[in-house]
Order: structure tokens, then sequence, then C-alpha cells
């Protein structure tokens, strides 16, 4: 029964849905239909009105009617009657009908008796005369429309008695603001703002009346020409990083006169290096070699690095030949950028153009008066009128009065590492531990030292750059530093990224795939960070570069730097998150004195794998290419890597930077990579040493006691004692949560102590006590 009364309701629910779309119409052509009603009786009331000799004895008939009744409000009658239908007939309805009614019949009440206490004749009779004598005189007053007729005189009668002139008019004033505020749906304070923004309109549309303002009027887009004098910086032309930049004229053919402007947002040596010229770079390199040779011996763990010798920019690719650039394409471009921006009303004009790698800024600068949110909310706009798939807009560029709108170029160019392993950048970098970043939209080389920042975190989704970025910062540091000078202890859950570097000198410990050791030798970086703070308080130095110094002067073993990469961090997290986290956070707090580094990777930027507080220690960033808003703010804490082209486009936020940079990050292929590799190696510096040893045999023994749980012993004593076992009762006996619980199950079943799963059934103890003692004593 009950279920046949749900069913009759729903059909009768589905029915009622299906006949409300109906209803609405009829109720509109009704309203529609009334209003033309009523707007005609307010016409046929104006004339009557007016000229009632026209209307016949109806029309007179009523004239009489509302005149008696209305008095000198017979005369306004119609036209609030007239609001009324032509609110019907266009269906303004601002909250419902009832209300507007009441307000506009309340508006019309307010008047009448306004008009019976403000005439003379009817106040005086309604002070000296009776009610009486007062309902007579106002059919008499009526006709000649003075005073507010029978109604209006009675309900100011009763006002007057009660409150008196003065007080009727007090009332009057409130009423008609409450009437107003009904009919307007409006608060009070909502309705004085509206007001207040009417009286400002008029009162600006009367100035500019009586003092107007001459606009020029914008030029069209056919004939809208960018200036001839527009600086135009094209990182591809020729010297162009090693010269200021200079005005560009249009007519000028020959654009390989154009050259960068150099704006250095990272923090690299502003030093003045000389430029090594082509000719001379052999004898550079048979002079740096020898000097090499005639360092003093540097011996670290037994490493000996006398004879090393860094590796030479030869084992990379040559660089490709240069492509000129293409000015008119520029300016075309800025024409469309121009007119887009003027066809929304917004003046504005190209100070500037810089063409990157990947991206060409435009930076504009908008007229007085404009709002820089009116430009950021056209960004889709501007995509489509440049024919583009997405743009980006920094507004404003810091330290320029100007916005940059970067678009993406038609044709990408790469930007390979060894050019800029060639630059002055890189070779004058005051630190061993470099970074080849790549290049910003000046064309700017940015070379990051990694103990500035002092711990950096990548993430970007996968295809986006975020291996070749690491192979960038590997590459980087093994063509300036020594194996004596820095170690590496690379982390590869991954296991095919970082491979390739196993057998190098520089690497602490081989390269280390499993997630659970990849734990350890984090752990084992805290204890070092603990050792090495020890050692500096011994020798009363602050930091490593102190140390180093006093090491030197004392002809002892300097202390190497450390710099600890991870390449996945998810997969670290998802193992041993709490471990991992306490590790990361430990050295991020505490290690950049003591010289050692993160540098932490991830393609899953969710807050589960960075979370807060390795955010809050990790300073420095970088930001891929990825999916959505909330990955990027994840990163930055701000927006912008969603809009990102991909392939090393990134955004670089090293500490004491405001926003973020745009590099296109630097490239090196795999065969490159294995050729500086196999020269390292055919070194033969000799890699192995005691230090060493012990430190893989450390990470290795706490991987295996890992793996077995400390209450497994207990456990297995327990189950076999009281003849059950399951999740649950190991987590009673313990005091254990589920997944520890779960896993000392799964090694009882793995040693052959309990049974396989049987549902919700506990699992079967496979042996007795006699056995256990036996398995024991076997075992001693």
């Amino acid at each position: 029964m009950s279920k046949a009364k749900e069913t009759a309701k729903k059909r009768k629910s589905n029915s009622k849905k299906s006949t409300s779309p109906k209803k609405n119409a009829n109720d509109i052509l009704i309203k529609e239909i009334m209003g033309i009603f009523i707007v005609s009786f307010a016409v046929f009331l104006i004339i009557v009105t007016n000229k009632q000799s026209q209307t016949g004895i109806i029309g007179r008939s009523i004239n009489i009617f509302i005149n008696s009744a209305f008095g000198a409000g017979a005369r306004v009658l119609p036209y609030f009657i007239l609001a009324i239908g032509i609110m019907r007939l266009l269906n303004v309805v601002i909250i419902n009908d009832n209300n507007q009614i009441a307000a506009i019949i309340g508006f019309f009440i307010c008047f009448i008796i306004y008009r019976a206490v403000s005439d003379k004749e009817v106040y005086v009779l309604m002070m000296d005369k009776g009610f009486q004598e007062l309902i007579k005189s106002s059919l008499n007053y009526g006709m000649i429309s003075k005073g507010g007729g029978i109604i209006g005189n009675l309900v100011a009668y009763a006002f007057v008695k009660l409150v008196g002139k003065k007080g009727t008019y007090l009332v009057l004033g409130a009423l008609i603001f409450s009437f107003f505020v009904l009919l307007t749906n409006q608060s009070v304070i909502g309705m004085l703002k509206l007001i207040a923004s009417y009286i400002k309109k008029f009162l600006r549309a009367l100035y500019n009346f009586v003092f107007p303002v001459t606009e020029e009027v914008p030029k069209k887009a056919a004939d809208k020409k960018l200036d001839e004098n527009i600086k135009i910086y094209d990182y591809l032309t020729p010297q162009g990083e090693n010269k200021k930049a200079e005005i560009v004229q249009l007519k000028i053919e020959d654009s390989e006169k154009t050259e960068n402007k150099k704006e250095a947002i990272e923090e690299v040596t502003n030093n003045e290096v000389k430029t090594v010229e082509e000719t001379n770079r052999e004898k550079q390199k048979e002079k740096f070699k020898q000097q090499e040779i005639s360092d003093d011996i540097i011996t670290i763990a037994g490493v000996k690095t006398d004879n090393y010798i860094l590796p030479s920019v030869k084992l990379l690719d040559p660089l490709p030949a240069r492509v000129r650039g293409d000015k008119e394409n520029l300016m075309k471009e800025g024409e469309k950028l121009i007119e887009t921006l003027n066809s929304f009303n917004i003046p504005c004009n190209i100070t500037q153009i810089n063409k990157g790698p990947t991206i060409t800024r435009y930076e504009i600068q908008p007229a007085p008066g404009i709002k820089v949110s009116r430009i950021t909310a056209l960004a889709n706009d501007i995509a489509l009128a440049l024919a583009t798939s997405d743009i980006r807009i920094e507004a404003p560029i810091p330290g320029k009065a100007a916005i940059g709108i970067e678009v993406p170029n038609k044709s990408k160019t790469s930007v390979y590492l060894r050019s800029l392993i060639e630059s002055k950048e890189y070779k004058s970098a005051p630190t061993d531990i470099p970074f080849a970043l790549g290049k910003d939209i000046a064309g700017k080389n940015i070379i990051a030292a990694i103990d500035k920042m002092p711990h950096l975190l990548i993430a970007g989704a996968t295809g986006s750059g975020k291996s070749v970025c690491i192979n960038s910062l590997i590459m980087s540091i093994l063509f300036k530093a020594k194996p004596d000078e820095v170690k590496l202890i690379l982390i590869d859950p991954k296991v095919v990224e970082l491979s390739i570097y196993n057998g190098i000198p520089h690497l602490l410990i081989p390269v280390v795939t499993d997630p659970r050791k990849a734990a350890n030798a984090l752990n084992w970086a805290v204890s070092e960070m603990t050792n090495r703070y020890k050692v500096f308080a011994q020798n009363s130095v602050r930091d490593i570069n102190s140390y180093n110094e006093k090491m030197a002067r004392e002809n002892k073993d300097k202390m190497p730097k450390i710099v600890i990469i991870i390449d996945e961090l998810a997969d670290l997290m998802t193992v041993a998150s709490s471990e991992v986290e306490e590790y990361i956070t430990r050295i991020a707090q505490l290690a950049r004195a003591c010289g050692m580094h993160l540098v932490i990777a991830t393609q899953r930027p969710s807050v589960d794998v960075i979370t807060g507080v390795i955010k809050a220690n990790i300073p420095s960033r970088i930001a891929f290419a990825v999916s959505s808003h909330i990955d990027s703010r994840t990163i930055l804490d701000t927006g912008g890597a969603e809009k990102l082209l991909g392939k090393g486009d990134m955004l670089y936020h090293p500490i004491g930077i405001p926003k973020p940079v745009r590099i296109q990050g630097t490239f090196i292929s795999d065969d490159e990579i294995k050729r500086v590799v196999d020269y390292i190696k055919e070194q033969e510096v000799e890699i192995k040493s005691e230090k060493q040893d012990e430190i893989i045999k450390e990470i290795e023994n706490q991987a295996v006691s890992e793996e077995v749980d400390e209450y497994l012993e207990q456990a297995i004593e327990t189950v076999v004692n009281e003849g059950q076992a399951s999740v649950s009762y190991i987590q009673r006996k313990f005091k254990v949560g589920y997944a520890r619980a779960a896993r000392i199950i799964d090694q009882l079943e793995e040693r052959g102590i309990v049974g396989g799963h049987e549902g919700s059934k506990p699992r079967k103890v496979l042996i007795t006590k006699e056995e256990l003692e036996e398995m024991r004593g076997h075992s001693n």
C-alpha cells in the first residue's frame, strides 16, 4: 500500500511539474490582458478628468465620484492606475504584484492626505467644525479639486487630531519612504546609496555639459600603426646576450644589429668578466688543465682527484645555426593586440617587444585611468584575436610601469645546455654548484646558485620537462665541480631516470631506487648533518665555507657539499610519508649551513604529496606546465603555471623575488649525457672507500630492520599460545593501527605461522607450541 501511495504521489508531482510551464505562460498572458484593460481605463480616467463632456453619462458619474472621494487627488489618480497597468503589461515585477500595488496605493493615499492638511480652508474646517460638517464640506471642496476629498479629509482629520499638523507631515514622510522601500525591494542603506549614485551621475553629467571635455577619437584599426621607435629585442640575434639593447628603427633592413637588453632578475654575479674569444679557446683550455694539475692534492674519504679534469663542452652537440628574427611579424601581432584592446575601449600603446625562445612579450602601457583588471579579464579575447592557444598576462611587470602580454611563438626554438655552459655567466658564477636554468624572455642567461636557493622544489605534469631539468642540474654541477667538492645522493624511485649516473665519482652512494632505502638514505643525511654541526662547533666555525677555508690553511681535507636529488617524491610519500616528511623537513630547516641541499621533483603537485610543512621549508620553486590553477597555487602559491606551454617552459620563483620569472629551460639529450658520464668514468678516479661502504651498509641494514616489525616475535608467541590470529586481534593486543596490524599478519603468513585469508573468519594457526620451541632451537 505504501509503495502504491508513493507512486501515486510521484505521478501527481510529475503531472504538476509538466503543467507548471503552461501555467506560467497562462499567467503571463492573463497579466498582459489585465494590463491592457488597466491602461485603457487609466487613459479613460485622464479624459474624464479633463474633458468630462466627451465621456457620456458614465464618464460624468465617474468624475463626480472620484472628485468627491479624492478631491485634488482625482487629477493624479489616473496616472497611478496607469503605472500599475504598464507594470502588468510589460511584466515588470520587482518583488511581487501585491507589494507593488500596495506601495502605489500607499503613495496615492499619502498624496491626498497631504493635500487635505496643506489646504488652509480644509485645515481650518477640520480644526473648527465638527465631523459631520467636514463630510458635507468635503463634497463641495472635492468638486473644485480642493483638499483630499471625503477619504483624504477624513484620514487627515484623524491624523491632525492625534499628532497635529507637523506630526502628520512627519508620519507622511516616514510612510512615503517605507512605500518606496517596499516598491524597490531595497534596504534603507541600499536605497540611500542608489539615490547618491544617481545624484553623482547627474552632477557629473551637468559638469560635463557645462565644461565639455574634448577627447581624441581613436584611430581605426586599419590606420593604427605602432610607433617606429619601439624597442624590439630578439634573443636569437648574434651577440645579443653580450651587449646592451638599442632602440631599433623599423625601417632598418638589417636585423642583425638588433641586440638584447639584459634584465637580470636572478641572483647571479654582476662582476664583468672578459669574454674568451673563439681563436683563444684551445689555449685557455690547456692553461686551465695545467692549473688543475698544479693544484694541491685534495682527498676526501679516500677519493683522490689530483688528476681529475673537468669535462669539456666539446662533449656536447654543436649549437645549431641561429635563425634571424622577423620584425614585420612582430609588428603585425602588436598592431592586432592594440586593435583588440581599442575595440574594448582600452587605449594603450606598446613600449617594448621581447622575443624569447618560446614566447614573445609585448609590454603595453595603458592610458591613465585604465584599470589593470580590465586588461587581465580580456585574456581569452586577446588569444582569439591573435589566433593562439593561450596567453599569459603579467600585470604589472615588476619594476616597470607596464603590463606584459606573453604570446606563444609560432615557431619555437630550443635552449641548449651548451649555450649556457659556454656563457660568461656560468664561468664567472661564484659557486661550485651552479644550475644552468635557461633563458628568460629577454634572452638573458639564468644561472642559479643551488647554495643560495638553498633548497628547490620542482613540479609539473608528465612531459612538461622535469626530468630534462634535473639532468641539466646534474650536468651543470659535473661541468663545474670535482668529485671532492660536491657529492650527490640520487634517489630515483622510477628506476630508469637517473641510473645512467651510476659509477661516477661524484655519487656518495649508488643511485637509490628502493623507496624504503630512500627513506633510510634521507635518515643518514640527517645524521650526517648533525655530525657536521658537531665538527663545526669543535673547529669554531659557522658554516661549511668557513670550515673549508680553515682546512685549506691547515692543509687538511675539505668537507664536500652534498646535493640530494629526489626525482619523484610521490612514490616515497606512498611508502613512508611520515618518515620522509620528517627527514625532508629537518634537512630543509638545518642543512644549508653545513652544505647539504635538497632538490625535490614530483609530477603530482597535490597537498598530500607537497605538504604544507615541506612547502614552508623549501623556499625556491620551479613550476612546469600543470593542468589546473589549483596545482599552480600548490606549487607557487599563485596561478600562471596552468598557462605554460610545456617542453621546458617554466615559472621560476627563487627566494627573495616577489613574482615568478618565466624561463625556457635548457635541453640536453641522452646521448650527450652518456658521453659526459663515460668521459668522467674513463678517468678512473677511485670512488670506493671505507666511508662509502659504511654508508651503503648502514642504509641496507636499516632497510632490512624496518622490513621486520618489532612486534613480530611477540605476535608469533601470542598467536601460537592463544591459537587464533586476526588483524583486529593484533590491534587489540599490541595497540597498533590497522595498517601495521595487517602487515604483521602478512609477515606471519610469509613465515608459515598462520594460514591464508578466509573471509570474516580468524586465520588458522599452523604450528603448535612444541613446533615453535623446536624452530627457535634450530635457529639458535
